[in-house]
């Protein structure tokens, strides 16, 4: 009697951490300049310049205070003054500061929105694989993992799963992988995923695949479940599976006269 495969355990199941939304890193820094920027526009050179003066007076006063001694939008302020100052001093008689036309501005403006971007797509991308192994999970508790197809992303959605219940509790993902990836299932079809996922799976589910793949071309047609085996010696030694899988390999390839592999 065969054992099924994957082997099922029951693990509680539990909740999928939610995603925070993105959100901009507190700057005092930038937080300064943005001050700074509202109180300049529509200022001339010389409003500017009192503006400057004032600053620089508080900065000498903050000085004075070691509990600022870390302070940095006090100074951000200041060279933003001293910036603006500058912009206007080479400009025609009668320009006020527009944020708008400042070409500094523009360009954080812009970095602040690509950022942003990137931390949505941080957060799409974080609750996807959330979802996944969620989806992972149910169809493992189901006994219905190893019918379904592997596609790209489950790696991540595989080291989720590690995070939540621990690499041993759902060893069956594990086994399903690598399987996957011995057989060339799903997006392990494709060569560059098949490479990629040398990156992206710990060197144990690797040696378990790789001693999987040698088996199958050794004897074909072998069921997957009388190689329940394979898996356990994976995980007790995965330099000594992958050496095995290797040994194999040399061993059965076919050779010319001289001895060398044909």
């Amino acid at each position: 009697m065969t054992t099924p495969w994957p082997p099922r355990r029951t693990v509680r199941r539990l909740p999928a951490p939610r995603v925070a939304a993105p959100r901009e890193p507190v700057d005092p820094a930038r937080i300064g300049r943005r001050v700074v920027r509202r109180r300049a526009k529509d200022m001339d050179a010389d409003a500017v310049a009192r503006a400057l003066e004032a600053a620089r007076f508080n900065a000498r006063q903050d000085s004075r205070h070691e509990d600022l001694a870390d302070d940095v939008r006090g100074p951000a302020e200041l060279a933003e003054w001293e910036r603006i100052g500058q912009l206007l001093a080479v400009a025609a008689p009668g320009t006020v500061y527009d944020p708008d036309t400042d070409v500094v501005v523009q360009a954080e403006l812009a970095a602040d929105a690509e950022a942003a971007a990137e931390r949505e797509a941080a957060v799409r991308e974080a609750q996807r694989v959330a979802a996944r192994a969620e989806e992972l999970q149910a169809l493992r508790e189901l006994g219905t993992l190893e019918q379904t197809e592997p596609r790209e992303g489950d790696e991540a959605a595989r080291d989720e799963l590690t995070r939540r219940v621990g690499p041993y509790v759902q060893a069956d993902v594990d086994a399903w992988l690598a399987h996957a990836l011995a057989t060339h299932r799903g997006h392990y079809a494709d060569p560059t995923a098949r490479q990629a996922g040398v990156g992206l799976l710990p060197p144990r589910l690797l040696a378990h695949a790789a001693l999987l793949a040698e088996l199958a071309r050794l004897v074909p047609g072998v069921a997957v479940d009388q190689m329940a085996f394979t898996g356990r010696l994976a995980t007790a030694d995965p330099e000594a599976t992958a050496d095995l899988a290797a040994f194999l390999t040399r061993a059965t390839e076919p050779t010319d006269t001289d001895g060398s592999p044909a």
